[in-house]
C-alpha cells in the first residue's frame, strides 16, 4: 500500500525541487521577476532559487522544520508579486496558459496554510 507522504516532507520536496528548477530552467524564471526590483532578474532567480533550496532542506530536518516552514510560508508570500506580474504578462496568451497564470494567484493561501501547518504540527 502506498503511504501519503508527510506533510512536511512534501513541503521540503516541492520547495528543493522548485529551488532545483530555478538554476536548470532559469529562464522562465527570469521572466516574472518584477521589473521595480533593482538588478538583473537572473540575479533574483538564482537568490530566490538558493532561498528556496535553504528552506526546503529546513523544512526536511526536524530540529529546524519551524524555522523552515515559517521562513517557507514568508517565502510564498513574498514571491506573489511575480505571479502576478505573470498573470498580467500572460493576459493575453491561450486560454490555457491564462488558467495557469491566474491559477497561480489563488494558490498562494494554500501554500501559505500548508506552510504554518507544518510549523505548528513541528511544535508538538
Amino acid at each position: 500500500m502506498l503511504r501519503r507522504p508527510r506533510p512536511a516532507a512534501a513541503l521540503a520536496a516541492l520547495l528543493i525541487g522548485s529551488g532545483t528548477m530555478h538554476f536548470l530552467a532559469p529562464r522562465q524564471f527570469d521572466a516574472i521577476v518584477p521589473a521595480q526590483l533593482p538588478g538583473s532578474p537572473r540575479l533574483w532567480t538564482q537568490v530566490s532559487g538558493a532561498a528556496e533550496l535553504g528552506i526546503g532542506a529546513a523544512v526536511a530536518l526536524p530540529r529546524t522544520r519551524r524555522w523552515g516552514a515559517l521562513a517557507a510560508a514568508g517565502l510564498f508570500v513574498a514571491v506573489f508579486p511575480a505571479n502576478v506580474k505573470m498573470a498580467v504578462d500572460w493576459s493575453q496568451r491561450s486560454v490555457p496558459a491564462r488558467a495557469v497564470a491566474y491559477g497561480r494567484l489563488p494558490l498562494q493561501l494554500p501554500l501559505i496554510l500548508w506552510a504554518l501547518r507544518v510549523r505548528r504540527d513541528a511544535g508538538r
